[in-house]
């Protein structure tokens, strides 16, 4: 069998390939319509991860066999993201027997382009190009407690191929960051962060709002966003964060986590 990748799944999948192919020190294969995604200078499976895998087509032990011997030489753990339409059914099953544990999953989250997301912040909220690529990235450093070599990596993103990226500021400090990539009708948005020296002075929210106006000129119709499952004794803000954009959860998609 053979199809099409959902629209919630290939717009994020297309962002992910845009970005490791610009990025430098990045690794990047695709396997039956998977994208793996390799950064070995920063260990964090939300860099070093799989998307995509038995969504084109069912995903068997010799695709396992081919992202096995991908990430081996670069040596850090990876996480294989399993969305709800991936085949075989059994999947889950075949990366247990290889030794994969569950790891923390990520909520994916849809809304329309068009409904209304108001905002109110002192912050300032500005489209930024390739020359302010570094206060895109301190943003994302900061808030993901990333190494300092990542600027380089993360500064990219403003130059990206149909990227739009946003700061907000507060004064002249880079407050909060998020980006948005739109593919036909569909609209990405990543990369939602907040200092947190900043917090809880309605960056994020405005992000959204900037975002999604941009997606709707654009051409867009759908917003696609995703962060990780609200489960008990984990923070929840960016996940309340999106719930107050006018976004609703559509599903769950389980990270499986490469053996040590």
């Amino acid at each position: 069998m053979t199809g099409r990748i959902p629209p919630a799944e290939q717009v994020e999948l297309e962002a992910y390939r845009r970005f490791f192919a610009a990025a430098p020190g990045a690794h990047t294969a695709e396997v039956a319509g998977a994208a793996l995604l390799a950064l070995p200078g920063i260990a964090s499976t939300m860099l070093n991860r799989v998307s995509g895998l038995g969504l084109q087509e069912p995903a068997t032990d010799a695709q396992l066999d081919e992202i096995a011997a991908f990430f081996e030489p670069f040596g850090v753990e990876y996480a294989i993201a399993i969305a709800p339409q991936a085949q075989p059914a059994e999947l889950t099953g075949l990366l247990a027997e290889r030794g994969f544990a569950s790891g923390y999953a990520w909520t994916k989250f849809t809304r329309a382009a068009d409904e209304a997301s108001a905002s109110i912040t002192d912050l300032r909220v500005e489209l930024v190009g390739p020359e302010r690529g570094d206060d895109f990235a301190l943003v994302l450093l900061e808030a993901y407690d990333l190494p300092s070599s990542g600027t380089e990596l993360l500064a990219v993103a403003p130059e990206l191929e149909g990227y739009s990226c946003f700061v907000a500021y507060a004064d002249d400090e880079p407050a909060a960051a998020g980006a948005l990539l739109v593919i036909g009708e569909t609209a990405w948005l990543g990369f939602g962060s907040t200092r947190p020296a900043f917090r809880r002075r309605g960056g994020q929210r405005a992000l959204f709002s900037a975002r999604a106006r941009r997606a709707v000129e654009l051409g867009a119709t759908t917003l696609f966003t995703e962060t990780g499952e609200l489960l008990p004794g984990r923070p929840g803000n960016s996940y309340r964060n999106i719930l107050r954009a006018g976004f609703r959860p559509a599903y769950v998609r389980p990270n499986f986590l490469s053996p040590a």
